[in-house]
């Protein structure tokens, strides 16, 4: 009885440490949003796209509620976006994403996960060319065409419909997301989209083995553990 005990007590506090990391993450962003923007969501489309996420993802509504109104409050930390590019084991390329109130405390952990992985920073740019940076929205279905009517109808520049799977995919730049998003809700009235990002996909994918991988998976654990890190991109193909 006590093994089981124990074992559920670290069940649940592995979950309630998850659960932080995830509110955490989510309240930078929404504060931000609606710092930068308007403290509600049905005028600020970037703040309601985060919200929509952080409801998907089960982010309580108090959570929510709670960043939004700090936002709209006075003072407060003043959290700013910060990109860093490296390589990590067997060449593979990486993009972290963060949010900070503190750029030295930032940097530090972030370097501190690269070096004790085995893995390089590089110049801010020298990563990201090996990207593309999209907007991408997803959902079930196969009527590739009718997707391609609506979205230019509403004149939306999108890069590519891609039909496959029993999903249509539509790829844009990034600062057509909301314009395409409205368009596809709008011409398919109930529609559920699955996937609703915007995000870096890279342009070849790298396949690492043994140590490589081993080491990679370390790195990208320690990079979780970081409260400041938002987004991980990487060109590595994990299962």
């Amino acid at each position: 009885m006590g093994r089981i005990f124990e074992k559920r007590k670290h069940a649940i506090f592995k979950t309630a440490a998850q659960n932080s990391k995830l509110y955490s993450k989510y309240s930078k962003q929404l504060y931000m949003a609606a710092k930068n923007g308007v403290p509600d969501p049905d005028a600020n489309p970037v703040l309601r796209n985060i919200v929509e996420r952080a409801k998907r993802e089960n982010v309580p509504s108090h959570v929510i509620d709670k960043a939004i109104q700090k936002a709209a409050g006075k003072g407060g930390e003043d959290f700013q976006p910060v990109r860093y590019e490296g390589f990590g084991p067997g060449g593979a390329l990486v993009i972290v994403d963060c949010l900070t109130d503190n750029n030295q405390r930032t940097i530090s952990e972030i370097r501190n996960c690269f070096t004790k992985t085995g893995c390089k920073l590089a110049a801010n740019g020298s990563v990201v060319m090996s990207f593309d940076h999209l907007a991408i929205l997803s959902f079930k279905g196969d009527n590739e065409e009718k997707v391609l009517e609506a979205v230019f109808a509403a004149d939306v520049a999108v890069e590519e419909v891609e039909s496959k799977d029993g999903a249509v995919t539509v790829f844009a730049p990034p600062a057509e997301f909301y314009k395409a998003k409205t368009a596809l809700l709008e011409a398919f009235p109930g529609l559920e989209l699955e996937v609703q990002e915007i995000t870096f996909l890279p342009q070849a994918t790298k396949t690492l083995g043994g140590d490589d991988r081993a080491l990679f998976e370390k790195f990208l654990g320690m990079l979780d553990d970081c409260d400041d890190v938002q987004e991980v991109y990487h060109n590595v193909s994990l299962p």
